[in-house]
């Protein structure tokens, strides 16, 4: 089976912060579609990645639209910050949200995409009541938290199932994975029914980073959908 046309998303938390700019550039020159930006708070995950003045200043310097993927604690409180900090798309988890279709909602009425991830154990039929609401879903392959983890391949049964959920509903949502994707395993992702990669390491830690994004993009016929300037 040929794999969906896709996007690449390389994320800026595999970047050398010694030099943002650097991988800014590199990302705004090669063929990748978004940039991916994780964001930590310590709380919800056991690390802390970075906030509203850093992405401020890739929101300066990018010419692609920002995927941000909040792994926060009550996101509720940021979203309308994290929007006037650049993000194009901006996605909260399951796991952090009891009121979750208010935090969509909120998310839609800054005008940004609205995603929502769920982690490595959690079943994609917990999302069924929110199918309708997102632009977004986000299949976690590692646990959330730490760049340069292994792939989980039980990721790639979860794609699957989330695809059919989608397709007997009629509804076309990104499908998103984030973790460990490489070209090891990227087709198979996308033959699962994805079409947004997000590439850390795999990119950013490459002796040549543009090949790598060129390689992924070349498994499928890259096409990006309309999303908020």
């Amino acid at each position: 089976m040929k794999p969906n046309n896709h996007l690449i998303a390389p994320s800026i938390l595999s970047a050398d912060f010694g030099n943002i700019y650097g991988a800014v550039d590199m990302i705004n020159e090669s063929e990748a579609d978004w940039f991916h930006i994780d964001v930590m708070d310590g709380m919800f995950v056991p690390n802390i990645s970075f906030g509203f003045p850093v992405m401020e200043a890739v929101k300066r310097r990018a010419k692609k639209p920002m995927d941000v993927h909040l792994m926060i604690e009550k996101p509720e409180r940021y979203i309308e910050r994290f929007r006037d900090a650049g993000a194009h798309v901006i996605t909260v988890h399951y796991e952090a949200c009891p009121h979750l279709h208010r935090v969509i909602q909120q998310i839609k009425e800054t005008g940004a995409l609205a995603g929502v991830a769920i982690n490595p154990h959690t079943p994609v039929t917990h999302l069924v009541d929110i199918l309708e609401d997102v632009d977004l879903i986000l299949v976690m392959s590692v646990n959330p938290g730490f760049g340069g983890q292994k792939f989980i391949y039980n990721a790639i049964p979860k794609v699957t199932h989330l695809k059919q959920l989608l397709m007997e509903r009629n509804l076309s949502p990104y499908i998103e994975v984030d973790g460990g994707i490489g070209l090891q395993n990227a087709e198979r992702v996308l033959q699962a029914g994805a079409n947004v990669l997000v590439a850390g390491n795999a990119v950013l830690g490459a002796d040549n980073p543009h090949s790598v994004i060129t390689s992924l993009k070349a498994i499928g016929n890259g096409s990006l959908k309309n999303i908020p300037a």
